[in-house]
C-alpha cells in the first residue's frame, strides 16, 4: 500500500520538481545507460541551483523511495514464490533478494551521483566511473524483480487452481 502511494502521488510531484531544477536535462536516476562524460554535461546543465536540489532530493525523496519498492518486492515476492515453489529448500525463493541489490545499488548510485554533483566541476575520478555502473545494476535488479514477479505469480496461481480442483 506505502510502495502504491508514493507511486500515485509522491513520484509525480518528485519528477514534476526534479524537471524544474534540472532545466529539461536527463537525470542518472531515470537513464539506463550514461557515461561518465554524460553525467558531467548533466551537472552542467543542472546549474549550481539544479545540482543542490539533485543532492537534496537524494538524501530525502530518494532516501524514502528505494526503501518503499524493497518492501512491497520482497514481502510480494517472499509470498507468492512460498506459493510458487512448494519446496521451503528450494533456491528459487532466494529470488526475493534481488529487490535488496536493487536498493543497495539505488544508494550507492545516489551517493556517487550526488558526489560528482557536490564536486562539479572539479572531477571525481572514481565516482564519475562508478555511478553509471551502480546505475545499470541497479535497474537490473529492480525490474528483475518485477520480471520474477509476473510469473511467479502465475505459476503461484496456477499450483492454487489446481490444489483446489484436487480437492473437488
Amino acid at each position: 500500500m506505502i510502495f502504491g502511494l508514493v507511486v500515485a502521488f509522491v513520484l509525480p510531484a518528485q519528477a514534476k520538481r526534479a524537471e524544474a531544477v534540472s532545466r529539461g536535462a536527463d537525470s542518472p536516476d531515470t537513464s539506463y545507460f550514461y557515461t561518465s562524460t554524460d553525467l558531467y554535461n548533466m551537472a552542467e546543465a543542472y546549474g549550481a541551483d539544479g545540482r543542490a536540489a539533485y543532492i537534496r532530493a537524494r538524501f530525502t525523496f530518494d532516501l524514502v523511495f528505494p526503501l518503499s519498492y524493497l518492501f512491497f518486492l520482497a514481502t510480494s515476492m517472499s509470498w507468492v514464490m512460498k506459493r510458487a515453489v512448494s519446496n521451503p529448500d528450494s533456491r528459487w525463493r532466494l529470488l526475493n533478494l534481488f529487490p535488496v541489490f536493487g536498493a543497495l545499488f539505488d544508494y550507492l548510485e545516489n551517493i556517487s551521483t550526488s558526489i560528482v554533483m557536490a564536486n562539479y566541476p572539479q572531477q571525481t575520478f572514481l565516482f564519475d566511473a562508478l555511478a553509471p555502473i551502480f546505475t545499470l545494476v541497479k535497474w537490473f535488479f529492480v525490474n528483475g524483480s518485477f520480471v520474477i514477479l509476473v510469473p511467479a505469480l502465475v505459476i503461484a496461481v496456477w499450483n492454487w487452481v489446481r490444489a483446489k480442483s484436487l480437492v473437488i
